[in-house]
């Protein structure tokens, strides 16, 4: 099995700045690719950044320019930089991954996510 444990949620002013981060472990050969969900109350989860293995990124256009989404293949950490945060930033942040098991099964594994509300 593998796991995602996120962590860097928390309370932030609108402008101000905060980063997630998050960790695979687990029965993993290789990870395709890692990304950084949203989901806001009443609101369907949205895909924010996501990082391949070759370090190819791809951003919403909500977010793009404001947030940075980096990984460390060796480590199997993924981090996502979010600067000059908004109100409508507020969402439970879920990490996810894509990964090649040892047992050589693709699988796709989620966080048990991370709450970031942006609020003065």
């Amino acid at each position: 099995q593998v796991q995602l444990v996120e962590s860097g949620g928390g309370l932030v002013q609108p402008g101000g700045a905060l980063r997630l981060s998050c960790a695979a472990s687990g029965s993993i050969f290789r990870i395709n690719a890692m990304a950084w969900y949203r989901q806001a109350p009443g609101k369907e989860r949205e895909l924010v950044a996501r990082i391949t293995s070759y370090g190819t990124t791809n951003y919403a256009d909500s977010v793009g320019g404001r947030f940075t989404i980096s990984g460390d293949n060796a480590k199997n950490l993924v981090s996502l930089q979010m600067n000059s945060l908004k109100p409508e930033d507020t969402a439970v942040y879920y990490c996810n991954s894509n990964v090649l098991t040892t047992a050589l099964t693709n699988d796709v594994v989620w966080g048990q996510g991370t709450l970031v509300t942006v609020s003065s």
